[in-house]
């Protein structure tokens, strides 16, 4: 027993020997030294971005290794902000752990300016830097570099309506800055021209076109005054308040606008919706009216139809009795298109819904009674 008790304070001894203050000194100190620093790309680069290259990279990023006096992990990040925002509220465009370089897709380095508000096919001025981190050690940053990005959208570009009609008509407090608000579609990526259906219930109806439904910054007004006239003519910033044309009417509009700056042009066109077709009770010769409703925000009519087999035969939802700007279903999938395809009936009684209020998105229902 002895001998064992003798055994263990030997090998406490030698265990405390070991562990002295000097040997704990000695010990590697892990703290930051030498920064990052970021070799690709050069400030001032520009970055024009489509979404046909999406998936293809745009750049890689490249830097030194920063030092932290040891042979430790070290992890990085690129990370980018609007400039002069002090990385605030940074995106990160990659991370990685101990490697010198991130590659960057299109669609990455576009849906972080997005999301840091970036505006679409319009250039603004970032700053990108390179965090690096090892475990508890301080965090530190490259130097800033500074590049132009041009982001897009896969979105379609819209325009939103705000007036003194918008309480009357169903869509909220009058001169609302709002998602409720009535919005106008261009017909593609970049484009100008911009249309959609709005209920104006008010015959004296002042409104401006806006960029965004949350500021008045940057919208269209009528380009000469008084406000509430109608001269088909826009101006960005500082217009008059538009107005419906002569002779002033509530009803439903149809609404067209071109933003192009050699053009900048609007029109008003109020329209009433009816279905026609050998497979209405009315034939191809007289139109079924349809009734608005501005808390459906839809047409509708019950109709009892006859069987009619497209493309021939059928209905078609047509305006103002006429048919310029008729509205088919080319594809049999309940989506409308201009001059589209005459819409196959089957005979019965049927609620017949029209849906015009998102933009450029028609569709319509017919469910039977």
């Amino acid at each position: 027993m002895k001998n064992i008790t003798k055994s263990l304070i030997a090998l406490l001894a030698i265990v405390t020997f070991s562990c002295t203050v000097d040997d704990v000194q000695d010990r590697p100190v892990i703290g930051g030294i030498d920064v990052p620093v970021l070799t690709a790309p050069a400030s001032g680069v520009s970055y024009v971005l489509q979404p046909e290259n999406a998936a293809k990279q745009i750049e890689r990023f490249t830097w030194k290794s920063a030092n932290y006096g040891g042979d430790i992990q070290v992890a990085y990040a690129v990370e980018i902000d609007a400039l002069g925002n002090e990385f605030k509220t940074p995106q990160s465009i990659g991370s990685v752990i101990a490697e010198n370089q991130i590659s960057v897709s299109v669609e990455q380095l576009n849906n972080a300016v997005l999301l840091l508000g970036a505006t679409p096919f319009s250039p603004s001025d970032y700053e990108v830097r390179v965090r690096s981190t090892a475990g508890a050690a301080e965090t530190m940053s490259s130097e800033i570099i500074t590049i132009v990005v041009t982001p897009y959208t896969t979105e379609t570009p819209r325009l939103w309506m705000s007036g003194n009609f918008l309480s009357t008509s169903g869509y909220g407090e009058n001169w609302a800055l709002s998602t409720s608000l009535p919005s106008l579609a261009s017909s593609g990526f970049g484009e100008t021209d911009y249309e959609g259906f709005v209920f104006i219930n008010d015959a004296n109806a002042e409104f401006k076109f806006l960029t965004q439904n949350t500021t008045f910054d940057g919208s269209y007004g009528n380009a000469t005054g008084p406000d509430g006239t109608n001269t088909g003519l826009l101006l960005q910033t500082g217009g008059f308040n538009a107005g419906l044309p002569s002779p002033k009417t509530a009803g439903y509009y149809h609404i067209k606008v071109d933003t192009d700056p050699a053009k900048l042009t609007y029109s008003a066109t109020r329209t009433t919706w009816g279905i026609i077709g050998n497979g209405t009770p009315g034939g191809w010769d007289l139109d079924t009216p349809m009734t608005y409703s501005p808390t459906t925000k839809t047409w509708t009519v019950i109709a009892t139809l006859s069987t009619q087999a497209a493309p021939d035969n059928g209905l078609k939802f047509r305006p103002n009795n006429d048919w310029p700007g008729n509205f088919g279903d080319t594809s049999a999938d309940s989506k409308l298109e201009v001059d589209g395809t005459n819409i196959g009936t089957i005979a019965g009684t049927y609620l017949i819904t029209l849906d015009l209020s998102n933009p450029r998105e028609y569709t319509y229902s017919m469910v039977l009674q």
